[in-house]
């Protein structure tokens, strides 16, 4: 999409390093002065908390957690906080002007500078040496080393000279470092595997557009050589590609809504600097993959904070405001505007400014400043959630159903298919949620705090990636579904019309030869207004002795009886209530088990609470072919 139409004339086109000013730098004074009083002062605040902060160390020790006991987060903790406080004391600097933010400043960067690596423990094993400290003469470039390059080069780009009146060598250091860590590598090597170049039986994932999002704002504010300049662009074009061309048509994000924001959205970064850098002349906004990449973030959206959380997702999710708002101009969609406009109101930024880099997110200081510049536009009129009554992601095969477009009261129900290869992948296919009234009944789990076995050989020894804990996935004799491309749903069909909205796919080629599956042909169909039903037609190829099936409900379980199981409302995290329900199914057929799954991971906590509930129902010797159905109502 990119580098075929932009290459050869790029050249022409491409600005050199001083040229490029696509935002506002602190000396243009009345464009911060513009910016809303109270969100000046908000950022100013925060500033004046960050004052005489004490850069925290990071030992060799903390580095080496990962490889030692699996610990990433003790190690990125201190690493976003060096970086969140510096964007926090920078944006001060630039909402006040006046100097008193500087040193501190500058404390930030020479200490983010003196780190003897960018990347992150989890990340650092690709290197010759492997999994242990980072050696400084093969800098690794991964997602974190790409923001640390881009972080400081928006530094220097917003305060320019006025880091000289600390010291003429801060400049001189930050692109020193710039270049040797990231710009360099980047240009020279082409195996880093986000790149896309190497492994070309592997698709890339929100790595490729993130780090390309980064490497690209480095090079355009910090290159001078123009044949570097241009060729790096060059090359980041060719590695978006690789993310681009095979993306799903349906523009679905198969790692999620979390990772919609650095993976279309990311995206959407790159599209804006190759824009910015260019006057307009690299322009991809009406390619239509562009703009379905940008919907899904509205598409996934359930109720309040709630998004469909299939993968590596969290239930709830706290999107960028501003950039769906600016991603919805830019392609034209209105109700992706309305959307971002809701959410900006939603998280307040009229009061609080842009927030960025807490948790477990980094900063981004190059998404931060265009945010400050349409805020007041944002604000200037309402904006609602779309809601859509009905989605079909025919290529990564999710459907979303609910009663009446608009409007979160109601049922609402989501389902997939896919394979068991995909992005952050659970094995999950057949999995379905069901909200009514925006509140949660049964759900997807989503995920805890990553750790070494996260991504190794052992994923799926956790139980949140396990069919078995995802709904009315069948455990046949002990037997999962298994992860591979090859472990695939069959036969897919949707179709949808005002009374009903229907999925119904072949959920046995998910699991391996000892299920003894010929089929299991699931059809999950919202009756809108009504209910829920699945129904379930099996057959085996050998008899099997013991069949279960589980639901997750944040729900409280209060009666399980003659074919019914009674869900009700019941507070879980922080603020929240999840809904209430009527669960039908063959007394004949099965007897009922419940068990608390308990909680206590600091991600997944303040989603679902101290725990979920899993309820597990058990057929004891099954027929070898038959039909099972289940119902959803109000209770």
């Amino acid at each position: 999409m990119l580098a075929q139409k932009f290459t050869a004339e790029l050249a022409v086109h491409l600005p050199n390093q001083t040229a490029f000013r696509p935002y506002p730098t602190i000396e243009d004074r009345a464009a911060w002065g513009a910016l809303p009083a109270r969100v000046r002062a908000a950022h100013i605040e925060r500033g004046v908390e960050a004052l005489g902060y004490a850069w925290p160390a990071l030992p060799a020790t903390r580095y080496l957690e990962f490889s030692r006991i699996g610990n990433r987060s003790n190690f990125e903790a201190l690493h976003f906080d060096r970086r969140h406080t510096l964007e926090t004391l920078v944006l001060a600097e630039c909402m006040e002007g006046e100097g008193r933010f500087l040193d501190d400043i500058v404390n930030g960067v020479w200490a983010i500078c003196e780190e003897s690596s960018w990347c992150l423990p989890a990340h650092i094993r690709v290197q010759r040496a492997g999994n242990t400290l980072p050696d400084i003469t093969e800098p690794i470039v991964d997602l974190f080393a790409a923001e640390t390059s881009a972080l400081l080069a928006w530094v220097l780009y917003l305060l320019g000279e006025r880091l000289d009146s600390v010291s003429p060598l801060v400049r001189p250091r930050i692109e020193h470092e710039i270049q040797s860590r990231v710009l360099a590598p980047c240009l020279a090597r082409d195996d880093f595997w986000w790149m896309g170049f190497v492994d070309r039986g592997r698709r890339v994932n929100n790595w490729n557009p993130w780090v390309c999002s980064n490497w690209l704002a480095s090079v355009l504010i910090v290159e001078r050589a123009a044949e570097k300049r241009s060729a790096a662009v060059t090359k980041i074009m060719r590695a978006l590609d690789n993310f681009i061309d095979p993306y799903p048509a349906d523009g679905g994000c198969d790692e999620g809504p979390n990772y919609w924001g650095r993976a279309g959205a990311s995206l959407f970064d790159n599209l804006e600097l190759l824009y910015a850098a260019t006057g307009g002349w690299i322009d991809v906004y009406d390619e239509p993959l562009v703009q379905e990449i940008g919907r899904y973030i509205y598409r996934a959206h359930i109720a309040s904070d709630f998004y469909l959380n299939f993968a590596d997702a969290s239930a709830i999710v706290h999107p960028e405001s501003l950039l769906v708002y600016r991603y919805g101009l830019r392609i034209g969609d209105a109700a992706m505007v309305d959307f971002g406009r809701w959410l900006a109101a939603r998280q307040n930024v009229g009061e609080v400014g842009v927030v960025q880099g807490t948790g477990r997110v980094p900063p981004s200081l190059g998404r931060a400043i265009p945010d400050l510049f349409v805020l007041s536009d944002a604000l200037a009129q309402p904006g609602h959630p779309p809601l859509l009554r009905d989605v079909w992601l025919s290529d990564i095969e999710i459907m979303v159903a609910r009663d009446a477009a608009g409007r979160s009261d109601g049922f609402y129900l989501a389902a997939k298919g896919g394979h068991n290869d995909e992005s952050h992948n659970h094995n999950d296919i057949g999995n379905f949620v069901v909200f009514i009234d925006g509140r949660p009944v049964l759900v997807d789990a989503g995920v805890e705090t990553y750790t070494a076995k996260t991504f190794s050989d052992r994923r799926y020894e956790i139980w949140t990636m396990q069919s078995a804990y995802h709904n009315l996935l069948p455990t046949i004799d002990g037997v999962q579904q298994e992860p591979g491309a090859t472990f695939a749903a069959r036969g897919v069909v949707y179709a949808a019309d005002d009374a009903s909205a229907t999925l119904t796919l072949d959920i046995a080629g998910a699991y391996p030869s000892a299920a003894k599956l010929a089929n299991w042909q699931r059809t999950v169909t919202l009756q809108r207004g009504a209910q829920i039903e699945i129904v379930d037609v099996f057959a085996f190829t050998a008899p099997v002795h013991c069949v279960e099936l589980t639901l997750l409900t944040p729900c409280a379980v209060t009666s399980v009886d003659s074919g019914r199981i009674v869900l009700e409302e019941r507070m879980f995290g922080e603020t929240h209530s999840a809904g209430a329900s009527v669960v039908t199914y063959d007394a004949a057929a099965f007897h009922v088990a419940t068990e608390a799954v308990p909680i206590a991971d600091e991600r997944m906590g303040p989603v679902w609470g101290d725990h979920l509930t899993r309820i597990t129902l058990t057929a004891e010797q099954p027929p070898t072919q038959g039909e099972w159905r289940f119902g959803l109502r109000r209770t």
